[in-house]
């Protein structure tokens, strides 16, 4: 098919290698404009870019779609389908109406849950047992339209969103060209009323810390924001910022701590949290000083004096 592909983030890179690899003629790639990044701050070109670039295919990253020049040059490419993967701006009705079959969508969730911008962050937040990829009919709504196909996938007991995105991003460009070579007999789904929940954007006073919150809970909120932007607390009288990046509910033995206490006694680095009913302990596996690189707790154990307390 001659399609439109529009992604931007590392995520949308394998969907747009499986449609080249799978025959289909990408009329052209839209993503968002090189950004500044780095030291210098030099503008860098999106993911999805850079890999269009190597694969020789032409790339448009206009700043907006609203328009009526960029929506003429849209619909002057003929496409049959524009597949969007985290592309990143609003497709006015103009642009969704252009390709012959519509824009496909996807998803990085068991739509109708998740909807919108951090699916993956808020499903292993929330300690889902399963997400997936849903294949979506745009429409003017935020992640509304019919479902073409769907995928479920486990989420792991210790999985982190890094983990869990590279997963889901490779299941989603199986999910497409399936999708595009089924096209003609798929029965778009409308989503359920019943079940909707939003995935609202991370913000950054979430990433600390709460020692109060059971294991369970806390678990998932580290695992859930690891790599990025990762969950931390406090240690040490200077405050040293600490991320940690995998978690596991733990076993609290004798009479409950105070929350954030490091516990010295068995294996592991555990720390105390909850209170009441819910008190327990959490055991992280994975963590980052300010400024090193990421390391086992053995080796945070090892190489640190820790505190009595995270805080």
């Amino acid at each position: 098919m001659r399609l439109i592909f529009m992604g931007t983030p590392d995520f949308s890179v394998p969907p747009l290698r499986a449609l080249v690899a799978a025959g289909h003629e990408i009329a052209c790639v839209y993503t968002q404009p090189p950004r500044p990044a780095g030291r210098g701050k030099k503008p860098r070109p999106s993911p999805v870019q850079e890999a269009a670039e190597k694969l020789g295919l032409p790339v448009r990253h206009p700043a907006s779609l609203k328009g009526a020049e960029e929506q003429e040059e849209f619909a002057a490419l003929g496409a049959e389908v524009a597949v969007v993967v985290a592309y990143g701006l609003i497709l006015p009705q103009p642009v969704l109406d252009a390709p012959v079959q519509g824009c496909l969508n996807i998803h990085a969730s068991l739509l109708p849950r998740w909807r919108g911008a951090a699916p993956i962050h808020r499903a292993i937040m929330a300690g889902d047992a399963e997400t997936g990829i849903c294949i979506m009919a745009m429409e003017a709504g935020l992640d509304t339209g019919p479902v073409l196909l769907r995928r479920a996938t486990p989420i792991g007991p210790e999985e982190t969103t890094g983990e869990l995105h590279d997963r889901l991003s490779a299941l989603g460009a199986e999910a497409a060209v399936k999708a595009l070579a089924r096209l003609p007999e798929l029965v778009p789904e409308p989503q359920p009323e019943e079940g909707v929940t939003y995935a609202a954007k991370i913000l950054k006073d979430e990433a600390r810390i709460d020692w109060r919150r059971p294991a369970t809970e806390l678990a998932a909120h580290v695992n859930g924001l690891s790599p990025f932007p990762g969950a931390w607390a406090e240690m040490g009288e200077e405050g040293e910022r600490l991320k940690l990046l995998r978690a596991r509910p733990a076993d609290a033995p004798g009479a409950p701590a105070p929350p954030g206490t490091l516990l010295r006694e068995g294996p592991g680095l555990r720390v105390a949290c909850g209170s009441g009913a819910t008190a327990g302990a959490i055991e992280i596996l994975q963590a980052q000083r300010a400024g090193k690189r990421p390391m086992s707790a053995g080796e945070l154990v090892r190489g640190t004096a820790l505190p009595d307390r995270l805080t």
